[in-house]
């Protein structure tokens, strides 16, 4: 067994899962997908790892590159399509909303008009993300008209393909805190609380984390989240609606736990090499080759 891993930066995330695979004596390499190349007709240089654990920082660069690499044959962590269905916000919503997973109310729009048009009828405030991003960037809580003329006029001259697209979600009134769960294979492993005074309360933008009980409720909308979009090694985050209970608001594919670890206690990191060790032992299993066909 050979794993590689797909990496931007050396963060304490990937500097522990360095250490769970050396904890476990199985041989990694380490590819910095800035530097990485790939010749579509010409495996050869990637069909030595058995597995590959994607860590991008580039949602692009992982997207392509596990595209790529399970079109070979060669599994990864995440899969392509796990990463093509969390990355893209209208499409994570898409998917819950088939699945029948409860989530805040979700408008689509493709014009500013139309954008303007369905706030003032849903009524403010409305909250307005793009469909592409993490960390809490670029999302905005419309409060009212002018806020939402200017916010709409600065997406319009922005002018990317994401920012064409007007999603729009519902502004859940949460205690404060929102839910962060941990799904690992059907597993969720722990779950945490980020506090906030802000309304956006991740941990990259000054959230508190405190140890949130893994509940049968948070358990069983976690894990149907998660089989969902796919599954994996998936964080899921959820809103506590004081009418209809938790809300799935996100679900990421390439999770942060440099907080959560130390707070929790909880092994991620060797969790994620494990499962990625039994999935690749899974699909090669399944295929009785070196390298197995892409299976989704």
């Amino acid at each position: 067994m050979k794993v590689a891993v797909l990496y931007s930066r050396v963060r304490v995330e990937e500097r522990w899962i360095f250490e769970a695979l050396e904890k476990r004596g199985i041989p990694y390499t380490k590819i910095d997908d800035r530097q990485a190349v790939l010749q579509l007709s010409d495996p050869s240089q990637w069909t030595e790892y058995d597995v590959v654990i994607e860590r991008c920082l580039s949602y692009k660069n992982g997207l392509y590159l596990t595209q790529v690499l399970n079109s070979w044959g060669i599994p990864t962590v995440n899969m392509y399509k796990v990463a093509a269905t969390c990355g893209d916000k209208l499409t994570t919503s898409v998917v819950l909303n088939n699945a029948g997973i409860p989530q805040p109310k979700v408008w689509i729009a493709f014009t500013p008009e139309a954008a303007l048009e369905t706030m003032e009828q849903v009524g403010y405030p409305v909250v307005m993300k793009p469909v592409v991003g993490s960390w809490g960037r670029l999302l905005a809580k419309i409060n009212d008209r002018d806020a939402a003329e200017a916010i709409l006029e600065h997406k319009e001259q922005l002018g990317s393909f994401q920012h064409s697209v007007f999603y729009m979600q519902e502004f859940i009134k949460k205690p404060g805190r929102d839910i962060r769960s941990f799904v690992i294979g059907d597993e969720t492993v722990c779950a945490i609380y980020r506090h906030s005074d802000h309304w956006i309360t991740n941990t990259a933008r000054g959230g508190q984390a405190e140890i949130c009980p893994v509940t049968p409720e948070i358990d069983h909308i976690s894990r149907a989240a998660a089989r969902a979009v796919g599954g994996g090694a998936i964080a899921i985050d959820l809103l506590e609606d004081p009418d209809r209970g938790f809300l799935v608001n996100e679900v990421n594919h390439t999770m942060e736990f440099h907080s959560t670890v130390p707070l929790t206690g909880v092994d991620i990191p060797g969790m994620i090499v494990e499962f990625a060790i039994q999935e690749a032992e899974k699909y090669h299993e399944m295929a009785k080759v070196p390298h197995p066909v892409f299976l989704s």
